[in-house]
């Protein structure tokens, strides 16, 4: 994003247009105010235009980002921010109904290979084929990182290109980590005139666990979990899992998962299996007693459960359509059937409460006895409601 900035920086300085930079990191209300106010005089007197680069726009609370309405609302500058978050959540959406949302999308492998390829030609690095020895001298590179030939298998930079997941910057870091801590080690040990080789082990003990990308604050958070209960949902056990461990790999607090599980148990599998509930509230006791790693089987018993464990929506649907029947009533609430009310003082005995109630214990036969208000009798909640 702040490379696009530059871009259209260079570009806006050839047609006369003032580009000004923000970071929202380090930028307060006033600084904003200052451009702004520059930004009109410049339009006013010298009727040039004024391009605003907000970097991290979503580190302005709404407030701050309600400053921007007005003078993008009469063209006073033009606003572009720049975000790693799902602006729909972190943006004031009067803001963004004014503005274009461009996603980046993810690098595709191709392009990462390119990138790394780009990189390492430019080090002086050269890449070996499979079939490709590194121990000839002949074939030693000119590189400029170091005195030493260096090497990298194509596999190495392959693996790379996957595991950074479309995020050049973080293939380029893993590559510039796999270069110093090889290079390191050989100086160390003392290289040798055959140089120094970066394999597929390498450049994965540089990235260690940062392949699994998963932000517990951000979009993917809310996306991995949405998949989590849809695959459990579907009774696919293999995906469920799959779901539980980007999570729990990714950093995901154990407990967040389990509060989940304990709302699945109810709203997705209900009455067709009462004890997944308990499942899922033994499943929370057991993270809350022992934590990360250890829990993480007992999160993926209670997974693998409830994706085999028969479905049902009957109570909660049910208990949708009695919500539904509050929303939509209209006037007062009825009242609670006298016969249904204590009495516990002589006063409301004499007013009624109590009066004609049938205590079920004490009658071998069903009770005929009405339970909900006289408006709302014979009404079953469990039927399916038209729309």
């Amino acid at each position: 994003q702040t490379t696009l900035a530059h871009i259209i920086a260079s570009s806006s300085k050839k047609n006369g247009t003032r580009f000004v930079t923000l970071s929202a990191t380090s930028a307060k209300t006033n600084d904003v105010r200052d451009v702004i106010s520059q930004a009109q005089n410049e339009k006013r007197l010298f009727k040039r235009k004024t391009i605003l680069f907000i970097d991290e726009i979503h580190r302005f609370n709404k407030s701050q980002q309600d400053t921007f309405l007005p003078h993008v609302e009469c063209g006073t500058v033009t606003l572009i921010g720049a975000t790693t978050e799902n602006p729909s959540f972190q943006v004031n959406s009067a803001l963004l109904s004014r503005c274009r949302v461009i996603v980046l999308e993810k690098l595709s492998v191709e392009a990462m290979e390119a990138i790394l390829m780009r990189a390492v030609r430019s080090l002086g690095i050269q890449v070996l084929g499979q079939d490709e020895q590194h121990n000839s001298p002949e074939t030693g590179s000119n590189s400029k990182s170091s005195e030493f030939p260096v090497y990298i298998e194509k596999k190495a930079l392959s693996t790379l290109a996957y595991l950074c997941d479309g995020d050049a910057r973080t293939g380029l870091n893993g590559l510039q980590l796999a270069v110093q801590a090889r290079l390191a080690a050989g100086i160390t040990k003392g290289c040798s005139a055959d140089g120094v080789l970066i394999t597929e082990e390498h450049v994965k003990e540089g990235l260690q666990r940062s392949h699994i990308l998963y932000d517990r604050a951000g979009e993917e958070h809310y996306n991995c979990i949405s998949a989590l209960h849809k695959s459990m949902r579907g009774s696919d056990e293999n995906a469920s899992l799959y779901w539980l461990a980007r999570m729990l790999e990714g950093g995901e607090d154990p407990l967040y998962v389990a509060r989940r599980l304990v709302r699945f148990a109810s709203e997705d599998i209900g009455l067709a299996d009462p004890l997944a509930l308990s499942q899922a509230v033994a499943a929370y006791q057991g993270c809350h007693f022992i934590g990360m790693p250890e829990c993480e089987v007992i999160l993926a018993q209670c997974v693998v459960y409830f994706a085999r464990a028969p479905k049902s929506i009957e109570v909660y649907r049910a208990y949708s359509n009695v919500k539904e029947c509050l929303r939509m009533h209209t006037g007062p609430l009825p009242p609670v059937p006298l016969h249904l009310r204590n009495a516990p003082t002589k006063l409301m005995k004499n007013l009624g409460y109590g009066k004609g109630y049938k205590y079920n214990p004490m009658y071998k036969e069903p009770v005929e006895q009405d339970y909900l208000p006289e408006d709302l009798k014979g009404t079953n909640f469990f039927k399916e409601r038209k729309t």
